[in-house]
């Protein structure tokens, strides 16, 4: 007597194709029989979440077992995750599955031959094509992404950008517009904190990625990433000098340079909503939300506080969105490993693990009723639009250059050191972490 096995039917899985929820029962219905139960394989999956991230992992992962009777052993390395798994893949021994540090490191493993494609048996015609676009090698899809984080946003305060009788920003002429516009009135435009302790300038590197992709595109900014031009660059530098055209004049930035130097980052956005304000504008990703929240309890998330992306600089490149994401990939391919990625890329497994923590799911049909407030949906609705997704450019350097000459430059161009100078020590640093 066979066990029926509920879960991959078309009231669940609404955003499956017809053709892979076929696939899935057979997946599903191929599974050895034996003393009148289903008996399943395991599925591994090595992942770097721990705390309340890998809770919601596991009751994603609850939630398809309860559906399949498939095991999904889930091993936790946390940090040491890009070693541990290029260890493991050199002895033969990978994960059935793993989640990604970032696309580089997918393209790394595909080179070696370590990856199985998975567009032929994942649903991806609910993702959107930019994510789609970053998990693709070649001709073929090699991962999933499950979540996103969202860095391309300017914070204000509706009531006191309003009361001026200014709007938010549609490109860079009406942003810096805004800007001139609150200086020449004696009010300060921007609040900007670029320290983090011994991580203090890493605020300032998300500024300048999001320049570079709006004024160089997004083939200029992975070759900048990978060291494929040099930190020299004339792109490279006119970001750097759009990123200064705000936060080194003292007119512009709550504190002056000083303030931008001294301020921490999660501290800075909290005077928009002093009285009256202190700045009226901050450029920061979804997570600053929760700061905002710690200094003004009492604030309205829905009729108080506001953003808008990043806006475009050079029409050519539109409106790219730098962030992260959660990018899951195949080292085999078995009949478990198969259904397990088509159920994470599902609106159900997401919708699961992005209500649990408040991430930006990828999936188009995941509801925005899932999500604990209006901003946090407002942000994945912009996510479902993305054209052009790039991570975080300093994540996918050389820890020497990524989390050290490159904040460190960022703290000494705002402090007055010359730019060439600033452009040549990083330089410098890329020649010596990227081997020449």
């Amino acid at each position: 007597m066979v066990r029926h096995i509920p879960g991959f039917n078309c009231g669940k899985f609404k955003d499956f194709k017809e053709g892979n929820m076929r696939k899935a029962a057979v997946v599903l219905g191929a599974l050895a029989v034996l003393g009148g139960l289903v008996w399943a394989q395991d599925v591994t999956i090595m992942v770097v979440w721990s705390g309340a991230e890998l809770e919601a992992f596991q009751k994603t992962v609850e939630a398809f077992e309860e559906k399949t009777g498939i095991d999904v052993k889930v091993e936790s390395v946390g940090r040491d995750l890009p070693t541990v798994l290029v260890t493991r893949f050199e002895a033969g021994n990978p994960p059935d599955l793993a989640a990604m540090p970032n696309p580089g490191q997918m393209a790394e493993f595909v080179a070696r031959g370590g990856l199985v494609p998975v567009e032929g048996f994942v649903d991806l015609s609910q993702h959107p094509k930019a994510f789609v676009d970053l998990a693709t090698v070649g001709d073929h899809v090699y991962g999933i992404f499950i979540s996103a984080d969202l860095k391309s946003l300017v914070w204000y305060n509706p009531d006191a950008l309003y009361a001026e009788g200014l709007a938010p920003a549609d490109s860079w002429d009406e942003l810096m517009y805004i800007t001139e516009v609150l200086a020449s009135r004696g009010k300060t435009p921007w609040a900007v904190g670029l320290e983090s302790g011994a991580a203090s300038g890493w605020p300032g590197t998300d500024w300048i990625e999001d320049i570079m992709l709006r004024t160089a595109g997004p083939e200029l900014y992975d070759k900048w990433v990978a060291h494929e031009i040099p930190w020299t660059h004339p792109a490279v530098r006119r970001a750097f000098q759009l990123f200064g055209a705000i936060v080194k004049n003292e007119a512009y930035v709550y504190g002056g340079t000083t303030g931008a130097l001294s301020i921490n980052f999660g501290d800075s956005p909290a005077v928009l909503w002093d009285e009256p304000p202190g700045a009226y504008l901050h450029r920061q990703a979804t997570f600053i939300k929760s700061f905002i929240e710690g200094a003004h309890p009492e604030l309205d998330l829905e009729r108080d506080v506001s953003f808008f992306v990043f806006p475009p600089i050079d029409p050519k490149w539109g409106t790219p969105l730098l962030g992260a994401g959660d990018l899951i990939s195949a080292f085999r391919d078995t009949p478990e490993v198969e259904a397990f990625l088509q159920y994470l890329a599902s609106a159900e497994a997401q919708a699961i693990w992005c209500g649990a923590l408040g991430k930006l799911a990828i999936n188009v049909n995941v509801p925005a009723e899932i999500y604990p407030d209006k901003l946090t949906a407002d942000a994945a609705e912009i996510l479902k639009g993305a054209e052009i997704f790039r991570f975080d450019g300093s994540d996918l350097m050389p820890a020497a250059v990524g989390s050290g000459a490159f904040w460190t430059g960022v703290l000494d161009y705002v402090s007055g050191v010359d730019l060439d100078t600033v452009l040549q020590n990083i330089e410098q640093a890329a020649q010596e972490a990227y081997g020449g």
